[in-house]
């Protein structure tokens, strides 16, 4: 392939070509520019031809990027970051939007209460929230910063808890320990756990198990039994005697909910400073 320019090629093709080499293929980075994969691959086309050098390998099962691909791509990210972040720096105004992903019961629990709190720092910012239906979608979503559950360790990410996940035995008024209990399954310790760890042999009976925190504390709203429930989810519902801690140890984990970004996000001041005062914010 014969070089054709010299100097810096346009800035569309470096862009569509960032993309493509980020996601994987010219299909992804046409969602992402809402451009036709037609559109996305004649731009890398020209961008080849401007540098005399092939970036991809195309085949039957998609593209890779090549040797030289590789090693351009970085640096291509790193220009365009920089560019960014300076021209947000000296021209951006202050961000009018605030969008957050996560799941529907910490959005509802974590995020909700905090909105007043950070529309009283920051009157002109809209927030925006995207709920998810599993934890996996997390990755897979859009909206770049996230509410997570977990240990903060997420690859390409950084992250800030809002809370320690801290399980203790829920139930609403007039129910007492004695009553059925109510099961949750998943990552989270489980009543067998609590009991190996605080030392109660003597379990209820379990009649009714759920895989959502989210049911299980509303299960316990109803007064179905008793929730070995997480405390920072169960805050409304506490604050409101909806729902009652009894007087049983609690159990902490080494999990927790943390509000987090791609390291490649969030460089500007501005940006900065407006994720903090969400942190202060969720953090109550």
């Amino acid at each position: 392939m014969a070089k054709k320019k010299i100097g810096l090629p346009p800035l569309d093709w470096l862009r569509v070509f960032e993309a493509a080499g980020r996601l994987g293929g010219f299909s992804a980075a046409a969602r992402e520019f809402g451009l036709t994969q037609a559109a996305v691959s004649q731009r890398i086309g020209n961008l080849e031809s401007w540098l005399g050098r092939t970036l991809f390998v195309r085949e039957a099962r998609g593209v890779s990027l090549t040797v030289e691909g590789e090693s351009y791509l970085p640096l291509v990210q790193d220009s365009l970051q920089a560019l960014e972040r300076n021209t947000e720096d000296l021209f951006g105004k202050s961000p009018r939007e605030l969008r957050v992903a996560g799941l529907s019961s910490n959005i509802h629990a974590l995020v909700v209460p905090a909105i007043s709190r950070f529309q009283r720092m920051h009157p002109k910012v809209r927030v925006v929230t995207d709920s998810v239906a599993r934890r996996s979608s997390l990755d897979e979503e859009r909206t770049w910063l996230q509410i997570r559950y977990g240990r903060g360790t997420w690859s390409g990410r950084e992250a800030e808890r809002i809370a320690p996940e801290v399980l203790v035995p829920l139930a609403a008024p007039g129910v007492e320990w004695g009553a059925p209990l109510i099961e949750l399954r998943g990552e989270r310790p489980a009543w067998r756990d609590w009991a190996r760890k605080t030392g109660h042999d003597d379990l209820p009976p379990s009649v009714i198990s759920f895989d959502s925190m989210e049911h299980a504390l509303s299960a316990a709203r109803q007064g179905m039994g008793v929730a070995l429930g997480s405390e920072p989810l169960a805050q409304a519902d506490l604050q409101a005697g909806r729902l009652r801690r009894l007087d049983l140890p609690e159990l902490k984990t080494k999990d927790g909910y943390w509000l987090t970004w791609p390291e490649d996000r969030a460089k500007s001041k501005k940006q900065r400073a407006l994720i903090a005062d969400f942190l202060t914010a969720l953090r109550g």
